[in-house]
């Protein structure tokens, strides 16, 4: 069910940008998808029919998202988003190291004697 609701989701959203960019805008930039005057859609444009369909194809979007968020949303309490991951404790061995401590020490080197 939820691979059916998520590809009527995609596909919605498709055909919604597709709808939103036939749409002929104030400036007349729809000429250039076809929204023109001497397009499919009579002398009137296609405004009307255009706008009918966004407006439905824009509710099976909204519905489509709210129904996979509900599908896929609900969790048990037992279940977790976070995988089973022992938190390691901090001991002797994690603790910083010191820079005195870290140099060997090593004793003063001896002069050699003169002769």
């Amino acid at each position: 069910m939820e691979n059916l609701i998520l590809t009527l989701h995609i596909v919605a959203c498709v055909v919604l940008v597709i709808l939103v960019l036939l749409q002929a805008g104030k400036e007349g930039m729809g000429v250039i998808f076809g929204g023109g005057s001497q397009s499919v859609f009579g002398s009137g444009g296609a405004g009307g029919m255009i706008a009918k369909l966004t407006g439905i194809v824009a509710a099976i979007f909204l519905v489509t998202s709210l129904s996979y968020n509900y599908m896929t949303g609900h969790r048990g309490a037992d279940d977790s988003a976070i995988l089973d991951v022992k938190i390691e404790e901090k001991s002797e061995q994690s603790k910083p190291i010191l820079l005195e401590e870290a140099a060997p020490k090593q004793p003063a080197p001896e002069e050699p004697a003169k002769q």
